[in-house]
């Protein structure tokens, strides 16, 4: 319910805009007559003028009162206020044409002082309303408010430059735009983007900043790529310029009329392509289903359940061990007032009751298998509890869609699964054979979907590193060579949910990671966006840690590799191994999961021959992952 002073005061404004058209409707037909008649009235033609009055402003207050033109805002007018403008106006001709034509017989209104009244109508109330807008924005934003800063913003694009002319028409804002600078290439000489100058290229910041007294540096996120940014971010930082980010246009859709200016994240420092979704692909394979997502309340099965959410599913199904990670991802969902039956679960994977009734009770369509250990070092330590959560956690939940016929089931593993030099690794391996032996015989659509690291995922190394600057340093490096391959969460949430509407089953989906990133490299670009004094955060390598690679790689040698439809997914093509086989080798390790780990590890390496533990230095296999430890030590 509106406000009672609000409703008053729109009350009130809407008289007031009546009347002032009225004014305004007057003014133009008698300067319509005018024009008409060389600004010489004949008195026969005054006479029509005075008796015409009585029906032609009435007629033109109800037509444009039903346009709505007395209820918005001038100083928000936009080309669509002109549509509306010139329909209006053009109604108003045709009725005024109709009326004097059938229904005045005293006397006959020229159609020169019609179409007359149109025009000017348009012009002058046009005007108006832009002339208002025009100082709304300009003269209001030059003038009032705060000090601006000179600031010169990045690209050279349509989006870009509709973003910065709402940047500077914005009153409050803080920044005034100076000039753009070209990514690539050397600008046209005397180039303007509406009011705006093309001033050089990003090259040039430093000297150009100079020259026009600028501070700020603006970049639409998106515009340069990872590297790009980074090189700017170093010339900045090293000229004294301030750089920020501003989000793209397209991110802007919320309702409201600020440019939310940020600082650079990590995450625009490895910048790639946005994904680019097949829609209805996806639709298809999940509104109206029911979606279950293991491991709902962790880094990238809460996105999934995010992303799932914006397709309408009938149901989603929350499943996952710890109750406060499940009760969280719950309640954020919730916020989201959709029509899709949100349940939280709390069950393991691999508790294969507890996981029978769920499918027996709710029969899920879609499957998306995200729950897993998956810290390596960690799982080291555990590696019995490593083989029972993804491996015979996997196989409890393929068996179960197998046996309920399931539409789809998508497999979320890992890159370190490719050459394991971890039991980690070697875990989802395995789960990845069972996946794939299903998909060879089962009515069931089974896909594997691999990727490398997800930036800001829970124990990630950013979260890790981020912690250690706060704490005022060092940042412990494993290996000044370690380099990994990163993806943003929304990103991989995204990808799993396309290759799972394009798999087929048997599939092996690699996502696109872009090129690999070193570990000390974005440690120090974590320092720098951090903002401490230079020198004033140390990075110490450490040794590598058991299980731990220097590279990774996404995809065996033996495997094909296939391009698909999507630019950033690859299909893997695996030796078929059959169910039968592949079940009898990971049930081999049952009954070993509760004994001593070292036979566990020297069981893996029986069934995974490509399992070898490396030495980082060198590459050469090391004994530690293969042989039991000898007597007191720890595996």
């Amino acid at each position: 319910m509106p406000h009672p002073h609000h409703a008053g005061f729109t009350s009130w404004r809407l008289w007031i805009l009546g009347f002032a058209h009225l004014m305004l409707f007057a003014l133009i037909y008698l300067l319509a007559f005018m024009l008409r008649f060389e600004f010489a009235i004949p008195p026969n033609n005054v006479d029509m003028l005075l008796n015409s009055l009585v029906w032609v402003l009435p007629t033109k207050l109800l037509i444009f009162y039903l346009g709505g033109h007395y209820h918005g805002w001038w100083r928000y007018v936009t080309f669509s206020d002109l549509r509306a403008l010139l329909r209006a106006s053009v109604l108003s001709l045709l009725a005024l044409a109709f009326i004097d034509h059938f229904a005045i017989d005293a006397y006959q209104i020229p159609r020169s002082i019609l179409i007359l009244d149109m025009l000017v109508t348009v012009m002058i109330i046009g005007s108006l309303r832009a002339s208002w807008r025009l100082a709304n924005e300009q003269y209001r934003a030059m003038f009032g408010g705060a000090d601006r800063q000179a600031t010169f913003v990045v690209g050279t694009d349509d989006s870009t430059a509709l973003l910065a002319h709402q940047i500077n028409s914005h009153s409050e804002s803080q920044y005034q735009i100076r000039g753009f600078l070209e990514t690539n290439g050397a600008p046209t000489s005397g180039r303007r983007l509406g009011q705006i100058p093309v001033m050089g290229r990003v090259a040039d910041v430093v000297g150009l900043s100079a020259k026009h007294g600028v501070e700020q540096i603006l970049v639409v996120s998106g515009t340069l790529p990872g590297d790009g940014l980074r090189k700017l971010m170093k010339t900045c930082e090293n000229a004294g310029l301030e750089l920020k980010i501003v989000p793209r246009v397209e991110d802007l859709f919320r309702g409201d009329n600020n440019v939310p200016i940020r600082d650079i994240e990590i995450a625009d420092l490895l910048h790639r392509e946005p994904v680019q979704l097949d829609c209805a692909a996806i639709a298809h394979m999940l509104a109206g289903r029911t979606v279950m997502v293991t491991g709902a309340g962790g880094s990238i099965g809460s996105e999934i359940c995010r992303q799932v959410l914006k397709f309408k599913p009938a149901r989603l199904m929350l499943v996952g061990r710890g109750e406060n990670r499940i009760f969280e991802i719950q309640r954020q969902l919730a916020d989201q007032h959709v029509d899709t039956d949100v349940r939280p679960f709390i069950a393991d994977v691999g508790d294969e009751p507890r996981m029978r009734t769920l499918f027996e009770q709710f029969r899920p369509d879609v499957i998306f298998h995200a729950a897993a250990h998956k810290h390596v070092p960690l799982m080291e330590q555990n590696v019995g509890e490593a083989i029972k959560n993804n491996v015979f956690g996997t196989k409890c939940l393929a068996d179960l869609a197998d046996e309920f016929e399931a539409k789809s089931f998508v497999m979320v593993s890992t890159d370190k699964a490719v050459h394991p030099t971890s039991v980690m690794g070697a875990s989802k391996h395995l789960a990845e054979n069972y996946v794939h032996s299903m998909s060879l015989e089962s009515k069931t659509r089974f896909v594997v979907t691999r990727f490398g690291n997800v930036l800001g995922s829970a124990g990630s190394v950013v979260p890790i590193f981020q912690d250690q600057i706060r704490r005022g340093g060092p940042i412990t490096v494993t290996h000044p060579d370690m380099t990994r391959f990163f993806m943003t969460i929304p990103e991989a949430s995204q990808l799993v949910l396309q290759a799972g509407s394009m798999g087929r089953g048997g599939e092996i989906f690699v996502l696109e990671m872009g090129e690999a990133v070193k570990i000390v490299d974005l440690a120090e670009d974590l320092i720098a966006l951090s903002g401490p004094p230079e020198g004033s955060i140390d990075i110490v390598f450490t040794s590598t840690r058991p299980g731990e690679k220097l590279y990774e790689k996404l995809y065996f040698e033996h495997e094909e590799m296939m391009e698909t439809s999507h630019p950033k997914l690859q299909i893997a093509y695996h030796r078929s191994i059959s169910r039968a086989e592949v079940e009898s080798a990971i049930l081999s390790l049952r009954p070993l999961c509760d004994g001593p780990e070292h036979l566990i590890r020297q069981k893996v390496h029986d069934l995974i021959p490509e399992f070898l533990s490396r030495d980082s230095r060198t590459g050469t296999p090391a004994r530690p992952l293969l042989t039991p430890p000898p007597a007191g030590e720890t595996a």
